[in-house]
């Protein structure tokens, strides 16, 4: 009878997986985190046929709205630019969607498909009401000036703003969208609606934004991955963790796994990366924090601050033997290759700050090895879930102290964590991450639109 369900899941995955390319081609990255979920949630649907017969995951895996607006804008010198700005709008089934905004010269259809989609999944593990979105533009923000910058974001703004709300979709920041674009973005919506609601998160302080905001993703990211090691009796101290990206993720999280009494040694941008024997310290880090955010630099110039590094120009950071990885740079990035470097360089654990970072190729090497693996959509979810409580801040007028956002953050992941043990725990008592936090975020987002009928 086993064999006979494996087989007839087999043909479920099979099936399903030539539809959805059929139908949405020339779009890898969403065909690879769809796979990524049907492979973990297929057994718990084909023993409840009920999710067939009324098509939960053909549902979920078609987003509910999907808009591609043109953005006109002007450069310093007048010259007309013409960029393609997009929002996917993919589940409203447990509350407002809610998902990122990337400015990046990589934005297309298939990469905002598949970041809506994850974020879903990850949005129904913060145990938080938000459903899942992700938006953006093929807009690159790197040598634009403020003004450049501010039209861009104005004329994004000017077409967006008629497909959110703070009811209907809050956006936040991603990759290319920080403080400053948040705030463009802000000021134009206020200005088109006339409205100063919580429409959009990763708002100034001073205008409605959140303590602990920017240091959610990277902190949350240690928390979680401070559970998973210490389900073998590991933790950060002492430990050598290798970190790709210096963006506002990969910042905090070295940050953090430095309090924690680990070594960081590495940081990376798309150029290359760092490697610090030494290890960071809070000088390093101040100095990264004014480089990156401030400067709007380059990573290499850290071998110029600090000569006793060295810079690997167009590598990637994973062939330096460490304990612990971090991914926290873009999607596929740890390639097959590197995930045996992690391999061979003794690694226990990595748990995903970006989204999707790792292959599949790479994750079957990594999980094959024994580590310990987390999928972004657990172990990065602290940046939504840390929205999802500035939301709440500002339907309520308040803003809470850093003491008790952390306090959240720390439980919620905390209960990620329990969320997909409980649903990922396997017969030989190890943790399938991956399975769980798949089969926990596809419950509760299938037993929500079970609910609400044919919508």
């Amino acid at each position: 009878m086993y064999s006979i369900m494996n087989q007839f899941t087999r043909n479920y995955i099979d099936g399903f997986m030539a539809e959805v390319v059929a139908k949405n081609p020339g779009e890898p990255e969403f065909h690879q985190a769809v796979r990524e979920v049907v492979e973990s949630i297929a057994p718990y649907i084909t023993e409840n046929p009920q999710l067939i017969d009324q098509k939960i995951l053909e549902r979920i895996v078609e987003p509910e709205r999907i808009v591609i607006f043109r953005v006109p804008w002007t450069d310093d010198r007048g010259d007309v630019h013409i960029n393609r700005g997009f929002r996917v709008q993919c589940n409203s089934a447990i509350g407002p969607y809610k998902g990122g905004i990337r400015f990046h010269p990589s934005v297309n259809l298939s990469i905002m498909k598949f970041l809506a989609f994850e974020q879903t999944f990850k949005n129904a593990l913060t145990t938080l009401p938000m459903g899942g979105a992700k938006g953006g533009s093929d807009f690159n923000p790197r040598g634009k000036s403020d003004a450049e910058v501010m039209r861009f974001c104005q004329s994004f703004m000017t077409e967006l703003q008629r497909h959110i709300g703070s009811n209907t979709d809050v956006p936040a920041g991603d990759i290319g969208v920080g403080g400053r674009e948040i705030g463009y973005l802000f000021g134009q919506y206020k200005r088109l609606r006339d409205e100063f609601t919580g429409t959009l998160t990763g708002k100034g302080l001073a205008w409605g934004g959140s303590l602990l905001r920017p240091e959610a993703t990277g902190y949350g990211l240690c928390y979680f991955a401070e559970q998973m090691l210490a389900t073998r009796g590991e933790s950060f101290q002492g430990k050598k963790v290798n970190i790709s990206g210096a963006g506002n993720v990969a910042q905090y999280a070295a940050q953090k796994a430095m309090r924690l009494g680990a070594k960081v040694q590495t940081l990376s941008d798309s150029d290359g990366f760092i490697y610090d024997p030494e290890g960071l310290n809070e000088e390093k880090m101040a100095f990264v924090f004014e480089l990156k955010n401030i400067r709007r630099g380059r990573i290499k110039e850290y071998v110029q601050k600090y000569p006793q590094a060295q810079y690997f120009p167009g590598e990637r950071p994973w062939k330096i033997a460490c304990d612990i990885a971090l991914p926290c740079a873009t999607q596929n990035e740890i390639e097959e290759a590197d995930a045996e470097n992690i391999v061979k360089g003794g690694a226990i654990c990595v748990a995903e700050g970006a989204n999707m970072p790792t292959t599949p190729e790479a994750i079957r090497i990594i999980q094959g090895a024994g580590l310990l693996y987390s999928p972004g959509k657990a172990s990065n979810a602290g940046g939504v879930a840390t929205s999802g409580l500035e939301m709440s801040q500002n339907s309520m007028r308040q803003r809470w102290t850093a003491e008790e956002v952390d306090n959240y953050l720390h439980r919620i992941m905390q209960d990620i964590h329990s969320a997909c043990v409980k649903y990922g725990k396997e017969a030989d008592g190890t943790v399938n991450y991956v399975k769980g936090a798949n089969l926990a975020g596809f419950i509760k987002v299938a037993g929500a639109m079970t609910d609400q009928g044919l919508v």
